[in-house]
């Protein structure tokens, strides 16, 4: 659900912070109260202490001394709080990364405006065992770090100053299988109603009834009220196209006691609507406004989209009607340099690069997601497998979630549907991850459990969860776990004997009623440029070959089943944790920690996008292997391609998937065949080494589309700054990426080159990370912060590395200087405007 930030948030509170507040200060707080809901960012301007603290929670306590910063926060990535050790608590599992119990403060005072109305505080996720206190009130715990929640704080507010207080204990190592971050990670805001008003999470959109005619949109709206009086109110529901445009409302009367609550369903019709798709997602409003006697008093604008889903046993899924494969990838919630506290802008950025690769589905792996995240997917154009739980009552991990789920699974689960179930992107629910609940007696009543909860609360969408035991030696699923899956999700369908060939079809055959997605699947594994011949200088053994027949034999059977929905590859990104020393983090990803490519990216934008591409690998620096035979491969969804070095042909090699059979008559082809010259779905040469250009020269139907070229390149001369945008916004939120290339005197990338790389920042800008995808890279992220974050460095990867820069609350010019020793300095700038 999407909530507007409104414009006169001064008249509700006053933050107290060194940099300017969540709102402004000094405005007269004695006009009349305005009706109508008003939400307030709560980012700015809190306290820290690591260390757990006695009476840190009482409104007396003395935080005079602790650290001052600003939300969403994950100290587990910062250097101060130890940086990556081998000794870590959290083990490899975790990224090697310290942890601990941290305090958060926030000091704000109430106005007038603010009394005799309904205050709530809401969190977006916090990393984990969450204590919250106001003016040292106990609010509520709350154990799991991936869930939002909120508090009532209306009972103890005061005049003038109010102090939050939040706990956040993630002592208890190991409690996770990836790097989960520490802290408030996520954003914070309160939510000031009148007495009367629409409740937390309370609208539920659904589109029973979808043409390109004409669509049906019902609705349910849950109104509260604490005011002891009846009163008469009116629900005005108003439905908003993306111009603003209102198109059709309805109104409905009732009335409300104090104390309770009241679900109205409402329906409207919207004609010639605007279909919520991949290509196209276009997005409506829903605008629920209570009234009393004509004037309003609660205003909720929740973002949907007119679609319409299918499951076929036969054609897997389809949407608006039209059958869609889903080419999906699993990602973990970090943000590579930025720990688990996640920018917008650097999601928008990596799922912007993964669109371009092809990718249409995103699994959530292993956990809700933040709504923001959800928000891009509704905008950019994603289908979600939204996932709750990795564990349910038998853990995997010492400290892990199965000490919680009796107690909260229900609670958590039921908060996830609630907080997502309007976004268009979401179009199905898992409900765990090889959980070890599947070949026990009795595990599929747990399942159960979960299945009704999703049924009941959202019966729209069907249920999954990725089992990885189906079939496995030493306990399968058990038929009776299976059974109740709307949709059966495999985790490596191909792991167990005879599957590695046949996949899905021994069930098809055996369960001709299921419904098949793969909720994880293999990915060509390694680091960006990680290329080898062998260590023996004479004989080459390269190590790129061979890594890609799995995925590839993968993505043939699962394309040309209409019943198989999609495949989930693991990963989309490179992500921290799940890894062994030395490296940091897992290396599976299509795109680094950084978002850059690595070649698995084109094998499947080959395979997943239309527009003619080339890619080869691998680079072409290898002095001293001088007439040595390399293996150069190359991804393309063109029909031919032909290879040369230094102008000579080393001759063309055609593929063609899938390959057409005959039409209308006995070898007659609908278009003429392509002939190819390999059953993979790459290409391959052996070409004798000498130092030059790789050209590849690319056509289609005889026409030449496309050429790329990799070439040889001379020794690290300068550096090279991109930008992906030239303005950010001046709201201390906003970000910009900067690619750092290691060129040589003719402006070609030096794939091997490792120079150490200083950064510094002018204006009004901060420097919020630097990597360069290196999994056993162990320096810091972060820049100095004796410096306000405007120096740091980073060492290049072959060839490349990172720069993250996030803009302050003031308008005006970033300047980013990157210097290294030896090579020519680079200077880019950027705006930041209001």
């Amino acid at each position: 659900m999407s909530k507007p930030i409104l414009t006169g948030l001064i008249f509700i509170i006053m933050a107290f912070c060194s940099c300017p507040s969540d709102l402004a200060a000094g405005q007269s707080h004695q006009a009349r109260p305005e009706p109508g809901r008003r939400i307030i960012p709560m980012g700015f301007g809190w306290k820290l202490k690591l260390g757990d603290v006695q009476g840190a929670e009482q409104f007396t306590f003395d935080d005079s001394g602790w650290r001052e910063l600003d939300l969403p926060h994950d100290w587990s990535i910062e250097p101060e709080s130890g940086g990556f050790r081998r000794e870590a608590p959290t083990g490899g599992a975790g990224g090697y990364v310290p942890t601990g119990v941290g305090w958060y403060r926030k000091h704000f005072k109430l106005s007038e405006l603010a009394h005799s109305r309904r205050v709530w505080i809401e969190f977006d996720g916090v990393y984990e065992n969450s204590t919250v206190w106001i003016n040292g009130q106990y609010l509520g715990k709350r154990p799991f770090g991936y869930i939002s929640f909120h508090y009532d704080l209306t009972p103890y507010l005061v005049d003038g100053e109010n102090i939050l207080a939040v706990r956040v204990d993630n002592s208890n190592q190991p409690n996770s299988r990836w790097y989960s971050g520490s802290g408030i990670y996520r954003h914070v805001r309160l939510i000031v109603t009148e007495s009367a008003h629409v409740g937390h999470w309370a609208v539920y959109i659904t589109t029973p009834q979808v043409s390109a005619e004409s669509a049906t949109v019902a609705f349910w709206t849950r109104v509260e009220k604490e005011e002891t009086t009846l009163v008469k109110l009116t629900l005005r529901s108003i439905i908003i196209d993306a111009d603003g445009k209102e198109i059709t409302s309805v109104e409905s009367d009732f009335e409300l006691k104090g104390g309770e609550q009241t679900e109205l369903q409402q329906q409207m019709q919207v004609n010639s609507p605007n279909l919520w798709s991949i290509e196209k997602p276009m997005l409506y409003k829903l605008r629920s406004v209570v009234l009393r006697d004509g004037k309003p008093l609660d205003e909720v604008n929740t973002v949907f989209g007119i679609r319409r889903i299918e499951y076929d046993v036969n054609r897997g899924f389809l949407l608006n009607g039209k059958q869609v494969k889903m080419k999906g990838v699993c990602l973990h919630h970090d943000g590579g340099c930025v720990g688990a506290a996640v920018p917008v802008g650097v999601w928008e950025r990596r799922l912007r690069i993964l669109k371009k690769m092809g990718c249409n589905a995103i699994r959530t792996a292993h956990n809700p997601p933040a709504p923001e995240f959800l928000d891009l997917c509704d905008r950019i154009g994603f289908l979600v497998m939204d996932e709750a739980f990795d564990e349910w009552q038998i853990g995997k991990i010492t400290n892990g979630y199965n000490k919680y789920f009796d107690e909260w699974s229900e609670r958590d689960l039921i908060a996830m549907l609630h907080r997502d179930r309007n976004h268009p992107s979401v179009v199905m629910w898992s409900v765990g991850n090889e959980v070890r609940e599947q070949p026990r007696q009795g595990g599929h009543e747990v399942l159960r459990k979960l299945v009704d909860i999703c049924h009941r609360e959202d019966p729209t969408r069907p249920v999954t969860q990725g089992c990885d035991n189906i079939a496995a030696d030493g306990g399968s699923t058990t038929p009776e776990f299976l059974e109740l899956l709307d949709i059966v999700g495999y985790n490596y369908v191909d792991r167990w004997h005879e599957r590695r060939e046949l996949y899905y079809s021994l069930d098809r055959h055996a369960h001709p009623d299921w419904k098949f997605v793969g909720t994880e699947g293999v990915s060509v594994w390694g680091g960006r440029g990680g290329y080898s011949l062998g260590r023996d200088p004479n004989v080459v053994r390269a190590n790129y070959t061979t890594g890609m027949i799995r995925a590839e034999q993968l993505w043939k059977f699962v394309s040309t089943r209409d019943y198989v929905i999609g495949d989930f590859m693991w990963t989309g990104i490179d992500y921290l944790g799940e890894s062994r020393w030395p490296s940091k983090n897992a290396s599976s990803g299509v795109l680094d920690l950084c978002g850059f490519p690595k070649d698995s990216f084109y094998f499947y934008q080959s395979q997943w996008t239309d527009e003619p591409m080339i890619h080869l690998f691998p680079h072409w620096n290898w002095p001293g292997r001088e007439g040595q035979v390399i293996p150069v491969l190359c991804y393309s969804n063109c029909d031919a391609i032909e290879l040369f070095l230094n102008g000579k042909s080393f001759g063309e090699k055609r593929l063609e998937f899938p390959r057409p059979g005959n039409s209308g008559s006995w070898y007659r082809y609908a278009s003429p065949p392509v002939n190819g010259t390999t059953a993979d779905l790459h290409l391959s040469w052996d070409v004798p080494y000498e130092p030059g250009v790789l050209k590849a020269v690319g056509r289609k139907g005889g026409k030449e589309v496309c050429v790329k070229e990799v070439q040889t390149a001379g020794e690290p001369c300068a550096i090279r700054l991109s930008v992906d945008c030239d303005t950010v916004n001046a709201d201390k939120q906003d970000v910009a990426h900067i690619m750092v290339e290691i060129v040589d005197t003719a402006g070609i990338v030096v794939p091997n080159a490792e120079k150490l790389v200083h950064f510094k920042i002018e204006g009004e800008g901060r420097l919020i990370g630097v990597d360069n995808g290196n999994p056993v890279d162990h320096d810091s992220f972060k820049a100095d912060p004796s410096t306000q974050l405007r120096t740091g460095q980073r060492r290049a990867f072959n060839g490349l590395c990172l720069a993250i820069l996030q803009s302050t609350h003031k308008p005006g010019r970033i300047r980013l200087k990157a210097r290294s020793e030896g090579l020519k300095e680079a200077t880019v700038e950027i705006m930041s405007v209001k």
